[in-house]
């Protein structure tokens, strides 16, 4: 499971069956994609190799970097820690607005810089004192043997795993995905089929189902995020409609991100999300009776502080990625009233008195080897 990456083999793939007329089909997400001999998947990165998949991109990387986990966006899942954060190439949504297309839409291979097998993303983590591993800058479901491995080496020694994904995963993946995830923060893109169709090359539907099942039916921490996009997905009926299933369906402790859009990719006409879209989508989840709700891409104290859900009191107040004021204990409960904040807590972070802040570390694992380093 753990061999070096530099081999350059493709890796064997999972979730995929022989069609009658020869061809194989693809299961790991709702494309379903049909393939001939050498055919690639919409994604670019599986593909069709004799009788079965590969996956073409395991054990390679666009980049490791050590990130706030507030960046992710996750602010209840252990504040102020540190998270060494990954992704590969490729995409199985081709969303018309990608901020990182450079990754997700990438179809070369050389943009894959670096590489590490799981033991070595492990130390890596280690060494820098992460307390979790995170799968993103592109959709860790379609690299899910790579992730699935890394995850199963972070648990084995103590670290915590984070999938920033769109949730476009059927029913037979994601019980395995999922399975080595503690946490996830899923974009829910938008609040109309017609969007994702549009916008996404996708569907609105699987997305649902995959949040209600991650929510009612795992123990994984989840966040969701939604970039809001000048027009396209910021009306007052759809952003209440957005609010209301997810208080209906997944619960009003969920933490929700309202994003801003900038201009980029095949979008590069649509102006930015003004600040006060964010602020009017912010109140209206508010009123639809959800508890945590953050603004993010823009300066806003106020969306990204934390509240109390019983004496409204700031517990957590933030600034962009810093942590200003942290006054929950260890468990996450206020120290005015007793309530305890949905998420999850310990001392790591800011909780410990060393919040990570806004830095962002680059990290070449095969340029900077960790033979002879401390890792513990």
């Amino acid at each position: 499971m753990n061999a070096s990456p530099a081999s350059g083999q493709n890796h064997p793939g999972r979730y995929w069956h022989r069609l009658d007329d020869g061809r194989i089909q693809c299961d790991l997400c709702p494309r379903y994609c049909k393939l001939h001999e050498d055919q690639r998947g919409a994604c670019f990165v599986r593909m069709r190799e004799g009788d079965g998949i590969v996956l073409t991109t395991y054990g390679r990387s666009s980049g490791f970097c050590i990130d706030p986990i507030e960046k992710k966006p996750l602010n209840h899942f252990y504040p102020g820690s540190k998270v060494l954060s990954f992704g590969t190439a490729g995409c199985n949504l081709a969303c018309k607005f990608c901020q990182n297309w450079d990754i997700s839409k990438s179809r070369d291979m050389d943009s894959l810089m670096d590489a590490a097998s799981p033991d070595e993303i492990v130390a890596t983590a280690r060494h820098w004192g992460c307390h979790s591993v995170a799968f993103t800058y592109n959709d860790p479901v379609i690299f899910a043997e790579y992730a699935m491995d890394v995850a199963d080496a972070c648990h084995a020694h103590g670290l915590q795993t984070v999938a920033v994904t769109a949730g476009y995963i059927t029913e037979l993946a994601r019980r395995d995905f999922f399975s080595r995830m503690d946490a996830a923060n899923v974009d829910l893109k938008g609040f109309t089929d017609d969007f994702y169709v549009r916008l996404c090359g996708a569907h609105l539907q699987p997305v649902l189902d995959t949040l209600v099942w991650l929510q009612h039916e795992t123990d994984v921490w989840v966040e969701l995020t939604t970039l809001l996009i000048p027009g396209q997905n910021d009306s007052d009926a759809e952003l209440q409609a957005l609010s209301k299933w997810v208080h209906d369906e997944l619960g009003a402790e969920v933490p929700l991100h309202f994003s801003a859009f900038h201009p980029d990719f095949k979008m590069t006409e649509v102006p930015p999300t003004p600040p006060a879209t964010l602020t009017r989508a912010r109140r209206i989840a508010l009123d639809a009776g959800l508890k945590h709700v953050y603004t993010g891409n823009v300066h806003d104290v106020e969306g990204d502080t934390t509240h109390c859900t019983g004496c409204g009191r700031p517990l957590i107040v933030r600034d962009w990625y810093e942590i200003r004021s942290y006054t929950v204990d260890a468990q996450g409960a206020c120290p005015d009233c007793g309530t305890k904040l949905a998420g999850r807590y310990g001392p790591v972070g800011a909780a410990a008195g060393d919040a990570f802040g806004a830095r962002r570390i680059p990290v070449a694992i095969h340029r900077q080897p960790l033979q002879g380093r401390k890792t513990s």
